[in-house]
């Protein structure tokens, strides 16, 4: 990929963007339970709240990654308030709410305080975001 060059917007799906791909590493990684996963997401992470170019949805997906990751590596209380901080984000999209699911687990065993507060936070945010197929009100 190195002699692509980077695209004038790599915010598009249909575009290379070397930032998404970095991403998909670390999701692997993160799924996998490579201890290379934490480094990599807080690179990611990092790259995604970058001022330059500020990815606040890429950010939340990251943190997901980073959370998991980190469970993974034994840190679960750092995962839970990772986790915590991605579920609260005005950015969290319902199509991460599983991946929020997955890091809960992974921090239950271990921190059942931790999982129980981020569980009652993301069925909060699931109430107060209704799917794409609910029927809606007349007022809209």
């Amino acid at each position: 990929m190195s002699p692509l060059p980077v695209p004038d917007h790599p915010e598009h799906h249909y575009r290379y963007d070397p930032a998404k791909a970095e991403a998909y590493v670390a999701t692997t990684l993160s799924w996998l339970g490579d201890p290379a996963a934490v480094d990599i997401a807080r690179s990611v992470l990092a790259t995604m709240e970058s001022p330059a170019d500020p990815r606040p949805r890429r950010a939340v997906a990251a943190r997901i990654d980073l959370a998991l990751a980190l469970a993974g590596a034994g840190k679960p209380d750092e995962a839970a308030g990772i986790t915590l901080e991605a579920i609260t984000s005005p950015y969290l999209v319902p199509s991460n709410y599983w991946r929020a699911d997955e890091v809960i687990a992974a921090v239950e065993p271990s921190d059942p305080e931790g999982s129980h507060i981020l569980r009652e936070a993301i069925m909060a945010r699931r109430k107060a975001q209704p799917a794409k197929d609910a029927p809606r009100s007349p007022e809209g």
